[in-house]
């Protein structure tokens, strides 16, 4: 536990001081609240961060780390997005640099991050001639002889 003791001109603890710095300390600690939105043309699409259903669009997360998400979107009747999206670390956030802007800035720092527009596009079923052109494709792959 953090204690401030103070002597006074008698050589007694004065403790009168402690309780004020003590909470003029723990008040004056900051943080960094992270958020990234996803937006959908049309909405309502589900959204899946890192393998984690997150809700439908538009939506607002917090996010824990910098780097790369995976980004799944799916909505009936579209085709599905499969991508990946990388939060570039701000410079307040390097190493030791973030000890000050997480610990030591009395006021909370927001870091909204706000993704394109995805647009999705409509699902278009194959013909039934695509489809067989298809099978039987693979049907002769799989029979070659090097087919493994």
């Amino acid at each position: 536990m953090l204690r401030f003791v103070f002597r006074n001109a008698n050589g007694n603890i004065a403790r009168r001081f402690a309780f004020p710095a003590a909470v003029f300390l723990l008040s004056a600690a900051g943080c960094v609240e992270r958020t990234v939105s996803i937006n959908t043309e049309p909405a309502g699409a589900t959204i899946v961060l890192n393998d984690q259903e997150v809700g439908k669009s538009p939506v607002k997360v917090p996010f824990t780390w910098y780097g790369d998400y995976d980004i799944v979107i799916r909505k009936h009747g579209y085709q599905t997005i499969q991508t990946h999206h990388r939060l570039k670390t701000p410079w307040y956030e390097y190493p030791f640099i973030d000890l000050i802007s997480e610990t030591l800035i009395p006021v909370t720092v927001h870091d909204d991050r706000v993704l394109e527009t995805f647009t999705l596009q409509p699902f278009e079923p194959p013909s039934k001639e695509a489809l067989l052109e298809r099978a039987d494709a693979l049907r002769a792959d799989a029979l070659s002889p090097g087919a493994s």
